[in-house]
């Protein structure tokens, strides 16, 4: 082989330093993402609306009886429910839909059956 086709030592380490400028480079722009991604959750956190007091869980369609009345944030609520006023959850207690048994919401909202 002759000089002309065999880089030279220097000519490598450039090539070298040239790639590793671009994973450096790539790696910076991995870690701004990230950081714009955390930045972007945390918004979402604290943008959330509070959650209900009270929860009502519906039944299988609209034209069902609700299952439930919840205390917001019952971890035996289904995954259909709407946030209700203390009002509408008396209501709806009194009109004969079941308090969950786990989180108690008639203890809370001082209802009495009868």
């Amino acid at each position: 082989m002759n000089d002309r086709t065999t880089p030279s030592r220097l000519d490598m380490l450039r090539f070298l330093e040239r790639v590793q400028v671009a994973d450096l480079e790539r790696t910076r722009r991995w870690i701004a993402d990230e950081e714009r991604r955390q930045v972007e959750k945390q918004r979402g956190i604290e943008a959330r609306p509070p959650a209900p007091d009270w929860l009502l869980e519906l039944g299988l369609n609209r034209d069902a009886l609700p299952v439930g009345v919840h205390v917001g944030g019952c971890h035996m609520a289904g995954k259909r429910v709407r946030g209700i006023e203390r009002g509408e959850a008396l209501r709806w207690l009194a009109g004969g839909v079941v308090a969950c048994t786990h989180c108690r919401p008639d203890a809370d909202l001082g209802f009495l059956e009868g």
